[in-house]
């Protein structure tokens, strides 16, 4: 990990999106060919993440400041929020919707929408969700990047995990050095990490006598791994919370209790039902 910004050169962002969307799905009727079609995606999959993680930042490295902090010269205000969902079909759970969504902090409202649905021919691996779904949202961002959007986000929460992962590098923390752009992992589920428990994470919440119902989620090797947040009044399932890129802890916590008005903060809710109304629409 590095704490200062250092950006992808163009032509290494193209090779590490080849080899991303450059899988093919393997043959469900030959188990052999399928192992070896795992093992061979695993190891360039690896490649790609060590590369990506180099690129890593996980303290603030950005040019605005949060509404709540005291101003500091002529520092803009975060304004737009952006959060990023991808949903499947019930009937075929290659068909997906992916969905990017902006919030204006000042009214809560959404300023801008877009969705893709796709057909995903990408595997899904444990451990390497982002090459099956990063691709999708990432062409989202780019096609509103390329149109010069006044609306595009200052910062993306993403509806999966960041540093809160069995290799530190889950989707968040790919779509944010690959678009560089500040991102936050809110996981509605607990990776089994480091000794971290879903259950032992809920008891300890329970426990905890803090009224910001905040639980730094830290592992048995003294690694801060991120938070577990209770986010809303009487929710007893508490989000996850982790670094995406360019942000630190703190604030990411910050930003996701500022944006939540139920339990899951409002760009990712609002990315999550734009996209499961897009796919009900077009079956």
């Amino acid at each position: 990990m590095i704490t200062k910004s250092m950006k992808l050169s163009h032509l290494g962002v193209e090779k590490l999106w080849k080899i991303m969307t450059d899988a093919k799905e393997p043959s469900s009727s030959n188990s052999n060919f399928s192992n070896e079609f795992q093992s061979s995606q695993q190891m360039d999959w690896l490649r790609v993440q060590d590369s990506l993680k180099g690129k890593l930042i996980t303290e603030d490295d950005f040019k605005w400041r949060l509404p709540t902090r005291e101003k500091e010269g002529s520092c803009e205000i975060l304004k737009y929020v952006g959060g990023v969902d991808l949903s499947f079909s019930k009937d075929d759970s290659s068909i997906a919707c992916g969905t990017l969504v902006v919030l204006d902090l000042t009214t809560h409202k959404v300023v801008y929408e877009d969705s893709s649905i796709v057909r995903l021919h990408i595997p899904y691996l444990p451990g390497f969700l982002a090459f099956r779904e990063a691709p999708v949202l990432l062409e989202l961002l780019d096609k509103m990047k390329n149109n010069a959007h006044c609306f595009f986000p200052q910062l993306l929460m993403v509806d999966g995990n960041g540093l809160l992962h069995p290799r530190g590098f889950g989707l968040a923390c790919h779509i944010g050095v690959l678009a560089d752009l500040p991102t936050v992992g809110v996981g509605k589920n607990l990776h089994h990490v480091d000794g971290l428990t879903q259950s032992t994470v809920r008891e300890l919440l329970q426990a905890a006598d803090s009224p910001e119902h905040v639980l730094p989620l830290i592992g048995d090797s003294g690694c801060t791994w991120g938070a577990a947040m209770r986010s809303s009044q009487g929710s007893l399932k508490p989000i996850f919370i982790s670094v995406g890129h360019r942000i630190s802890l703190a604030t990411a916590i910050e930003i996701v209790r500022m944006t939540c008005r139920f339990r899951v903060p409002e760009p990712i809710r609002q990315a999550d039902i734009r996209s499961r109304e897009r796919l009900r629409n077009n079956q």
